[in-house]
């Protein structure tokens, strides 16, 4: 649950091993009212794409979109819903999104953890009851701000409180109750959609407002929550900290743990300038795979592209509206599948064999459905039922993929590899990079998808292709190692040791410890 840094670390790793814990309902409650926080972000993913097919949403909003829709009611084409005002409305959340995550960084750090929850919860309750309400385009995008600012605050806090609050042998599990639920809020979106599109003319505005629902419960819930002890420390409250720390380990003997709390603290302290520390050379690895790669690939994989506009890419490929609003429950529903699966292996199997195994599964996936389309779909021309059909269950095997690998674990990786020093900032870049693609690829995907044509899926393969590499040659395996110690993993690895090895001080040690010494302890 600590953080360590590059410095005299001596003490730190001879007492990881003598933390003790419980798994007690006190944390279970803990960290499943924080986990809500993912259904927000969840419920966004599913709810954007199915409220822009609906046929009353386009004819108050976009009513040129409508009109070339209905020209081509018979018709299949990769065009028909490119509008750069339309990708607009869903985009404008993310871009939202990541200029506030720095404001989320200061109340994460000054205030805590909770905190951010909290006002996450506020500014995504009133961004839901604005779109429901909208008239104009204008309230639209001042929702969705709203929302963003939500997700924005969301995303940063509650991965950090779950990593924080999680034993190093189930982190893994724990961190990922963040994507499992932002898997049920896409799923129970897509449901919704599915019921609101028979309710006319206002069924969207219903799919909008619903928005307040989780945004309440993380609130209420939220009020309930105990700050981490890695956050009270960090605000200079020991004694609270030692309090909440005893009741959530379940055990009275936590004096090697919290001591390893107070001096991460008290480095993490000595550090003016997190982002300008993160930008050292002995920060590199933390920087290139938490702060940047890890983050940014995870938006490059095309499985968002495909949550935000599953019904409307449906629907371009020639389903009725309400079969492809069915498609995008199945393709949620894989998704939701796929997460608890991730959960109950991760921390068996680790992060680095569900990223290359599901990667090498969904390049051939992403293959197979251009080659599909290149050869069964065209301008003009209708999909065979049959192949459409198939070009769902691809889809869906693909979902399943990334459920079970980028999608959970762009959030658990970058959570493990930042000291506490770096912890708040460094989760910070983690969203901004996240949300700055996400919004990129909501922009430009309908274009892209009408200019590229089948070629886009070909162009999601080869950065999958990328991605996994990236992975197999720079990410050493974290699994169940404690956070303190996650910094020896670069010191040992053939590319990293080149950046930390020469500043990694074990003085204290007669000779460092190998990863796999670390995790047999």
């Amino acid at each position: 649950m600590a953080g360590g840094g590059f410095g005299d670390e001596g003490g730190n790793l001879k007492r990881a091993h003598l933390y003790e814990y419980k798994i007690t309902s006190y944390f279970i409650f803990a960290c499943l009212v924080a986990a809500t926080g993912g259904s927000l972000f969840g419920y966004d993913l599913g709810v954007s794409g199915g409220v822009t097919s609906m046929d009353d949403f386009l004819k108050d909003f976009f009513p040129k979109i409508y009109e070339r829709k209905q020209a081509h009611l018979h018709e299949t084409d990769y065009c028909k819903y490119d509008s750069q005002l339309l990708t607009l409305f869903t985009s404008s959340l993310y871009f939202a999104g990541l200029v506030s995550t720095f404001g989320a960084s200061y109340v994460t750090t000054q205030r805590g953890r909770r905190a951010s929850i909290l006002v996450g919860a506020v500014s995504f309750f009133l961004g839901g009851l604005i779109n429901a309400a909208a008239v104009n385009i204008g309230m639209l995008i001042i929702g969705r701000i709203l929302l963003g600012v939500g997700i924005g605050f969301g995303n940063h806090a509650v991965p950090l409180y779950l990593s924080e609050m999680a034993p190093a042998k189930h982190r893994g599990a724990v961190n990922q109750l963040f994507q499992f639920t932002t898997c049920m809020g896409v799923l129970i979106a897509n449901l919704i959609n599915y019921k609101t599109d028979k309710i006319h003319p206002w069924g969207w505005r219903l799919s909008l407002g619903l928005a307040t629902v989780p945004a309440t419960l993380m609130f209420v819930g939220g009020l309930a929550l105990p700050e981490t002890p890695s956050s009270l420390v960090e605000q200079g409250k020991l004694e609270e900290a030692k309090r909440v720390l005893i009741k959530v380990r379940g055990t009275a003997n936590v004096e090697a743990e919290f001591a390893d709390l107070i001096e991460a603290s008290e480095a993490a302290r000595s550090i003016k300038h997190p982002f300008r520390n993160l930008l050292k050379r002995k920060n590199r690895p933390q920087l290139v795979l938490g702060a940047i790669g890890i983050p940014a690939f995870q938006q490059l994989t095309g499985n968002n592209s495909i949550l935000f506009y599953a019904p409307v890419m449906f629907q371009t490929l020639g389903f009725g509206s309400g079969a492809s609003l069915i498609s995008s429950v199945l393709t949620s529903g894989m998704l939701v599948v796929a997460s608890l699966v991730s959960m109950a292996l991760v921390d068996r199997f680790g992060r680095r064999a569900f990223f290359l195994e599901a990667g090498t599964e969904m390049f051939c996936y992403m293959i197979a459905v251009a080659i599909t389309l290149a050869l069964k779909f065209g301008e003009g021309e209708k999909l065979p039922q049959s192949i459409g059909w198939f070009v769902v269950v691809i889809i869906c095997l693909f979902v399943f993929a990334y459920g079970r690998s980028w999608g959970p674990l762009a959030w658990l990786v970058p959570s493990e590899l930042f000291p506490l020093e770096t912890r708040s900032v460094g989760q910070s870049m983690v969203v901004c990079v996240n949300l700055l693609f996400t919004a990129l690829i909501a922009q430009c995907f309908l274009v892209s998808l009408c200019v590229l044509k089948y070629g886009i899926f070909l162009v999601f393969g080869g950065l999958i292709f990328i991605m996994s590499s990236f992975i197999f040659c720079l990410l050493p395996e974290t699994k169940q190692v404690p956070i303190e110690e996650v910094y020896l993993l670069w010191k040992d690895h053939w590319f990293w040791k080149r950046y930390v090895g020469d500043q990694t001080s074990l003085s204290s040690l007669e000779e460092p410890l190998l990863p796999e010494e670390i995790r047999r302890r």
